[in-house]
């Protein structure tokens, strides 16, 4: 066997060992990220010290960006449904548009919210709502929740401004409002099959309760009067409206501005959130009754469902960069450019393969854009919808390699096997219903 092949079989039999670990002998999924990454590592034939230094470094880059954002949304999450905003949005959207398209709604909330923000920082914002949802109607959870993670993650893999999109963007030199035109009309479609069509589909076979993520409210607990809708929705947008006036003054102002430098200061995702933490302590806190002793205590019992998330989505990060730095991605796409596609159709399996080997979607879809770059420049092809062909590739299969994979499981208290039958086929039926909606737009500009 080619040394290639011999690389991709590895990392095809860590990943089954992996699954087999955690869902067969019930070994604590960290523990158990830990093991797959120096097994790939060791048989790919890695220097040694290198190994371990990979995964720090994985663990660290993903911890990194999501670590503070995280702790922060698990304390406005735990804000809201303490002060019972998450069941005054609930009950507001149930009395307002009926209990049958609840499901289309959060769609939509996540397609809006999902524009300026990243995927993770969109979950930690609006599944409290999702769980108070399902709650209240005795929805099953998945009913509600795959529209939620469909819509984010649409946004996140096709539409600019998120980082992806933008790299490969800039790469062809696509235009950047052209992009976002088609991005839209191929991803509402997207998400309408892959979140309601799908979530309804699924819920009726998995049926998992509601998860107590930040710690459900179980009384008063010196509450004396519920937050009102008004109040409740300016302040979980909060952070969404800081993040989108940081992208209007990136895209309208030039970068030594100042007023661009302190919009972007406080529009950055970690300022952002602390400031909706810092007002949910009165909106939710103070104006609700709530003593200083219980607001800290409120903020101490989240430290602890956030420590055990955190760690399972390092150790994936770290997983991840092991594979990477394995040349197991590059290993996908020397294979994949020596077929003889169509531009739209490599630039989707260059894109698809690296994801499935390496887990991540950013390097999946900038591998790509390096790798199809070179073909793009000899061929008359359209570059918005290559962009948007490469992310949809980028979004393909999540699994056990991706950080984002546990990430979902560990929010909606998902075994691993429920996780591949949801998550991962809401991923594939995204990846693959764009990838269709982008031929069929191609007939046609």
């Amino acid at each position: 066997m080619s040394p290639n092949t011999s690389l991709l079989l590895y990392a095809l039999a860590t990943v089954v060992g992996l699954v087999v670990l955690i869902a067969r002998f019930k070994l604590n999924s960290f523990v158990a990220l830990v093991i797959a990454s120096l097994a790939i590592g060791i048989a790919s034939g890695m220097e040694l010290r290198a190994i371990a230094t990979a995964f720090q470094d994985g663990v660290g880059a993903v911890l990194g960006s999501i670590a503070v954002i995280v702790g922060l949304g698990i304390i406005l999450g735990k804000m809201l449904e303490e002060s019972g905003g998450a069941r005054v949005v609930a009950s507001t959207l149930i009395a307002a548009l009926g209990e049958r398209r609840l499901h289309w709604t959060i769609l939509l909330v996540a397609f809006i919210v999902g524009v300026p923000v990243f995927f993770t920082v969109g979950l930690v914002l609006l599944a409290p709502i999702v769980f108070a949802v399902a709650r209240e109607t005795r929805t099953p959870l998945l009913h509600v929740g795959i529209p939620l993670v469909a819509g984010l993650s649409v946004m996140h893999g096709l539409v600019p401004p998120h980082p992806g999109p933008m790299v490969a963007a800039d790469l062809f030199k696509a235009e950047i409002g052209l992009t976002i035109l088609y991005s839209l009309l191929i991803g509402i479609p997207t998400g309408i099959v892959a979140g309601p069509i799908f979530g309804t589909f699924i819920s009726r076979r998995i049926p998992l309760p509601v998860p107590a993520l930040a710690g459900d409210a179980t009384g008063p607990k010196g509450r004396t009067s519920l937050p009102g809708f008004g109040l409740t929705l300016f302040t979980i947008v909060l952070p969404v409206v800081l993040m989108l006036l940081a992208t209007l003054v990136d895209i309208t102002l030039p970068a030594d501005n100042r007023t661009r430098q302190i919009v972007d200061f406080i529009g950055h995702p970690i300022v952002a959130l602390l400031v909706a933490v810092l007002f949910s302590f009165y909106s939710f806190g103070a104006a609700r009754g709530f003593s200083r002793d219980q607001l800290l205590q409120f903020s101490n019992e989240c430290v602890a469902p956030a420590a055990a998330i955190l760690l399972v989505v390092g150790a994936g990060g770290g997983f991840n960069r092991v594979l990477v730095t394995s040349g197991v991605g590059r290993a996908i796409a020397e294979l994949a450019a020596d077929s003889n596609l169509s531009i739209l159709l490599l630039g989707w399996l260059v894109a698809a393969l690296i994801r499935i080997a390496t887990g991540s979607a950013t390097v999946a879809i900038t591998t790509a854009a390096g790798i199809i770059a070179p073909i793009a420049a000899s061929t008359v092809v359209n570059a918005e919808l290559l962009v948007l062909a490469m992310g949809a590739g980028s979004l393909i299969l999540s699994h056990v390699n991706d950080a984002g994979f546990w990430f979902v499981k560990e929010y909606f208290g998902m075994t691993v096997t429920q996780t591949l039958k949801t998550w991962s086929v809401m991923e594939t039926i995204i990846s693959i219903v764009a990838l269709m909606f982008i031929l069929l737009l191609d007939l046609v500009v």
